[in-house]
């Protein structure tokens, strides 16, 4: 069977999966984004979101992106660059140019950048950084994109979005819901309830809205299951951040172990 087929019978498992039809902009990019350059670097090709922190379900990348809403010409910041599949599909709909994206894991930083440059998007800025500090030497942002699980998005993110801009993130712990975010429309922070369809909102009244302050639920999506968003010091290999009282704890326990020869000695002249 030849790619072309492959990746049609792709696109229609993946609106059996999701249960609608893909935006066109979304489809155009599962169309135009060769799969190969990133899916070798993931040992699961990216099919069980959960399972490697640096790739997504397809069905994952579809409602991100979809909930996005991404347009040609639109500045993107993409928090947890990953194996950078995403970072592709966004850069062919807004412009590889307009696309930035960061991840706190020095490794995957440096997997999206080849990824992308193999599949021919080089002109994506990748960079390693924290994702709650955002990237603020190119902000405003008109669009941006968490690829981690948060409760509320950091408040740094939300101060470097554009004032219409739009923020997507998964929302909860565990399994959660895709959920974009925007500043309340017109001059005052009531929702029109009559603009908004039941799919487009969520349910309850306003004040249920679990939106951070000055922003309002737009859209959702799910379900999801992403890792939550490391901190400085919790990407793997790397010893959580422990706070000045737990250096000096973890110090003095250090110091009073015996371990190695020492214990051996100790034990000896024990039996002596």
């Amino acid at each position: 069977m030849d790619e072309a087929s492959l990746r049609a019978d792709m696109i229609e498992g993946l609106e059996h999966s999701i249960g609608e039809p893909i935006e066109p902009p979304v489809l155009t990019a599962l169309q135009r984004v060769p799969r190969d350059p990133f899916v070798d670097d993931s040992p699961r090709g990216g099919a069980v979101d959960g399972d490697d922190p640096h790739s997504l379900s397809l069905e994952t990348v579809v409602r991100l992106v979809t909930a996005l809403d991404a347009s040609e010409g639109d500045s993107v910041l993409v928090v947890g660059a990953g194996i950078g599949y995403s970072v592709a599909m966004i850069a062919e709909i807004a412009g590889g140019r307009h696309v930035h994206a960061v991840d706190i894991d020095r490794s995957a930083v440096m997997d999206a950048r080849s990824n992308l440059d193999a599949a021919g998007y080089e002109a994506v800025l990748v960079d390693r950084a924290d994702g709650a500090d955002g990237l603020a030497a190119y902000a405003p942002y008109d669009r941006i994109l968490l690829e981690a699980a948060v409760i509320e998005p950091p408040r740094a993110l939300c101060e470097q979005l554009a004032a219409d801009g739009r923020i997507v993130y998964p929302r909860g712990a565990g399994v959660q819901t895709v959920a974009a975010i925007e500043p309340p429309s017109g001059d005052d922070s009531e929702v029109d309830d009559a603009s908004a369809t039941d799919d487009a909102r969520p349910a309850g009244d306003d004040a249920d809205d679990p939106a951070p302050a000055g922003f309002e639920t737009v859209e959702t999506h799910g379900p999801a299951r992403l890792q939550p968003m490391l901190v400085e010091g919790e990407q793997p290999g790397v010893e959580r951040n422990r706070t000045r009282r737990e250096d000096a704890e973890h110090a003095e326990r250090g110091r009073r172990r015996r371990h190695g020869w020492e214990q051996d000695w100790i034990d000896w002249d024990d039996r002596i």
